[in-house]
């Protein structure tokens, strides 16, 4: 078994100046785009701005860098799923989470039941419903009440404040919650759900329903990006070799069925959630996070994924971009 390195791939943003400028830069080139439409297949996102925009980079440093409609309240939807699996693999170690949850990109819209049939055992990964509803029933605990405990205290301490449950969202996701539940009596039949899975999924829907900005979700993603330390609060959140394996299945499987390309276009991992949200990863340098409603028919939001391949570019984010020795 190989030792631990003492060497990491780590390196830094420009600038302080150079950062607020193209954040800034950023925010007026994308905000006057029209394409994308809200989600309206949960009643309380309907009902959501479209004209909304707002950006933040976080670095692992704590500094913050912001545009637009930064502090403006929505909830996490879908970009609960990296930290939940976080918070699992630091709970029960990251080869179990693996081992009970797969890893493996599906390709396949994030509610998929053909994701979970075709695997033959039930596995899918923690990104798409599926593999984030198994990873729900792994939060330790005996009861549904412990449980969530541990999961709103693990994800407001990513954020470094407390989160919580936008109950209007809440009621209306559990009103038209059938598809989840369904994958959820999938699970287990498959034998690849660890609680009752009504409960699970009513668990997952309140994750899912934690009111956010994308200055928090910034410094989430910073979390990610600093080794597991929240860069504001100074907290060891999860340890560093957690984050490596929860960027990775990002990278395979954040935007579901287009993942490809938008590793293509930016170099780096990310997540999205149907309220609009959006994160990105740098390993070292920070996070990014976007807030804009409008979505693609992926479920993406359309200036989050420009938003992010205009910085990656332009802030030299690309984990795949390099030069020839010897070049300037």
């Amino acid at each position: 078994m190989w030792s631990v390195s003492e060497w990491v791939s780590n390196g830094h943003l420009p600038t302080a100046e150079v950062v607020q400028e193209l954040v800034a830069e950023a925010h007026l080139r994308f905000a006057p785009v029209l394409d994308g439409q809200v989600a309206d297949y949960i009643p309380a996102l309907a009902a959501a701005h479209s004209g909304h925009f707002g950006l933040c980079v976080s670095t692992c440093g704590g500094a913050l860098f912001e545009a637009g409609e930064a502090r403006e309240s929505f909830s996490i939807q879908s970009i609960s799923k990296p930290f939940l699996f976080a918070l699992i693999c630091q709970a029960i170690g990251e080869e179990e989470a693996r081992e009970k949850l797969g890893v493996n990109s599906t390709g396949l819209p994030f509610n998929s039941v053909l994701a979970v049939e075709r695997s033959g055992e039930g596995l899918s990964n923690p990104m798409v419903n599926a593999g984030a509803i198994a990873a729900t029933s792994l939060a330790p605990g005996a009861s549904s009440e412990e449980k969530w405990a541990f999961i709103q205290d693990g994800f407001s301490r990513f954020a470094g404040r407390r989160l919580e449950i936008d109950e209007r969202v809440f009621d209306s996701e559990l009103a038209t919650n059938r598809r989840n539940a369904g994958l959820a009596t999938l699970l287990s039949d498959h034998d690849r759900i660890w609680w009752d899975p009504d409960e699970a999924t009513e668990l997952y829907t309140r994750q899912c329903s934690l009111s956010v900005t994308a200055a928090d979700l910034a410094v989430m993603a910073a979390t990610l990006a600093n080794g597991g330390r929240q860069p504001v609060t100074g907290e060891q959140v999860i340890e560093a070799i957690h984050c490596q394996h929860v960027l990775a299945v990002m990278v395979t499987a954040g935007l579901y069925e287009t993942s490809g390309d938008w590793l293509y276009a930016t170099g780096l991992p990310g997540k999205s959630g149907v309220a609009g949200g959006m994160i990105t990863v740098a390993p070292g340098k920070g996070g990014l996070a976007t807030y804009s409603p409008p979505l693609d028919e992926a479920g993406n939001s359309v200036r989050g994924q420009l938003t992010a391949r205009f910085l990656s570019e332009r802030l030299g984010l690309n984990l795949f971009a390099s030069r020839a020795e010897g070049s300037r």
